[in-house]
């Protein structure tokens, strides 16, 4: 008899371990508290327009190739993926720059914007594949076991690590000019950390977008959660909807099941948690996981939050895709954001305006703004209900005065906003910390919540709250990892 997995959320790393474990013949059953699957990689409908609700770049996309074939099937089927080119385009108060995966393009570009840096360039991608090389193993494996932490691939990558450097420095090893440094260290916001404390190994990061490239999926990112939905009931796996999880079914210490809101309890031979880690552990563990108590949670590091603007234009503005914009005091409003908790008077913020690649998003002759400004989370007594509303009108205005988006207010046809205090309430993120869990040292590897469980028995985690941390390449490894262990357990049983 095929054993029964018991899934909580079905975002990105709950499907794709839902997925993979119903393609290998294991009776699995998610649910899922929203009316659609993908947590925060949902669609966010308004109007006639379609955004995704939270990531919008896609990269290590071979990774998304690799969990698909494991649930036996061809991720080309399913989506249609765009490589961008230029990535992105960064702006800074006196200058820009359109970094690409193409090499030579990218050379030119440093030649542009920053002469006599490109021999750094180049530098930087030699050395940066011998840590991607040496790391990218880790990655892959689970920290479960102390003695993990022993481990070959592990002893082979600790020299790569750079361990007390932080990705601005090691940067500076290639790079002079301060923006050039930070035109490749701003990926420290995927883990929601200030690159002047990010530790030096996520230097990978900017690597892997430069190696690989970043993808667009037509439909939008959310698209990837409803294909993963669709291979997960192919192979028969029960997907329960508009069900939310009251708390974990705990006894002595093993998960069980779960109780549903509805008094309903639905026991399992395995418990997978895809809900976001610290609010899973304060309102769906009870008091079951001493190792996570209130107090434990509240010492804990937490990403920043995030500031979000979805607007509905009545025209197409000729912007690129991907657009990162920095505040002239940059390092201040870094400095605000994770350890002031003040709202800087010129933020930084992104925009996303993913119409110029993909018509489906809006009616003809609109499009689709995505907002993402990173604010302090809710460690920080911002009062969100007094700030929101000024606070999105200067978002407006640096949109029309930064962003070249002249006229935007006028052209305004749907409108949304998610303060911190949504990000908790709605979508049950602890302390509004967009991207969960810090990727401190002391919150990395073995130090980060298990993906076999350390506080409960029977018990797995998926998600960036677990290793390998957040973003959606990592989480998709994450389901992986679970589904392994978990697949690993049941066939040495037999």
């Amino acid at each position: 008899m095929a054993k029964k997995i018991v899934i909580i959320g079905a975002g990105p790393g709950g499907l794709t371990a839902g997925m993979i474990l119903a393609g290998k013949g294991y009776e699995v059953e998610i649910f899922e508290k929203a009316p659609c699957v993908g947590g925060r990689n949902a669609p966010l409908r308004l109007d006639g327009y379609t955004f995704d609700t939270g990531p919008t770049f896609l990269m290590m996309n071979y990774i998304l190739e690799e969990v698909f074939s494991l649930a036996g099937r061809d991720v080309n089927d399913y989506l249609d993926q765009v490589k961008l080119d230029p990535m992105y385009r960064l702006v800074f108060n006196d200058m820009e720059i359109s970094p690409s995966s193409d090499h030579e393009k990218m050379e030119r570009e440093i030649a542009r914007v920053f002469p006599g840096s490109e021999a750094g360039y180049r530098r930087f991608l030699e050395k940066e594949k011998v840590r991607y090389d040496a790391m990218f193993p880790c990655l892959k494996a689970d920290y479960s076991s102390f003695f993990s932490l022993f481990s070959s691939n592990l002893i082979k990558a600790l020299p790569h690590l750079s361990l007390g450097k932080s990705v601005i420095q090691s940067l500076g090893e290639y790079f002079t000019p301060e923006k050039l440094k930070l035109s490749f260290t701003f990926q420290s916001k995927y883990l929601g950390m200030s690159a002047w404390e990010c530790p030096a190994a996520f230097s990978i990061i900017p690597f892997v977008e430069h190696s690989f490239g970043i993808y667009h999926v037509i439909g939008g990112l959310n698209v990837i959660s409803r294909a993963m939905g669709a291979v997960f009931e192919e192979h028969g796996g029960l997907l329960r909807l508009n069900t939310p999880v009251e708390r974990i079914l705990i006894e002595n210490g093993t998960a069980r099941g779960v109780v549903l809101a509805n008094g309903e309890e639905v026991r399992g031979d395995e418990v997978i948690i895809n809900a976001d880690f610290a609010y899973a552990m304060a309102n769906l563990a009870g008091n079951a996981v001493p190792k996570y108590s209130r107090k434990k949670l509240d010492s804990m590091d937490y990403s920043c939050s995030t500031f979000m603007l979805y607007l509905g234009i009545d025209k197409l503005y000729d912007i690129p895709h991907h657009n990162v914009f920095f505040a002239e005091k940059y390092r201040e409003n870094i400095e605000n954001i994770f350890h002031r908790g003040l709202l800087s008077d010129e933020m930084s913020f992104y925009v996303q305006n993913a119409s110029i690649t993909d018509p489906t998003l809006a009616p003809g002759g609109h499009s689709t703004i995505y907002v993402l400004v990173p604010v302090p989370n809710l460690s920080f007594p911002v009062s969100w209900e007094r700030e929101k509303d000024a606070y999105a009108e200067k978002i407006l205005d640096a949109l029309e005065s930064r962003a070249g988006l002249t006229g935007l207010r006028s052209r305004v046809k749907a409108i949304k906003v998610i303060a911190p205090d949504d990000w908790r309430d709605s979508y049950h993120v602890y302390r509004g910390a967009t991207f969960n869990l810090a990727h401190s040292l002391g919150q990395m590897l073995y130090f980060r919540p298990h993906n076999e469980f350390e506080g409960l028995r029977n018990c797995y985690l998926v998600g960036g709250g677990t290793h390998p941390g957040s973003g959606l390449p990592t989480i998709y490894e994450s389901g992986r990892i679970s589904a392994r262990m978990i697949m690993d357990k049941h066939a040495a049983k037999r």
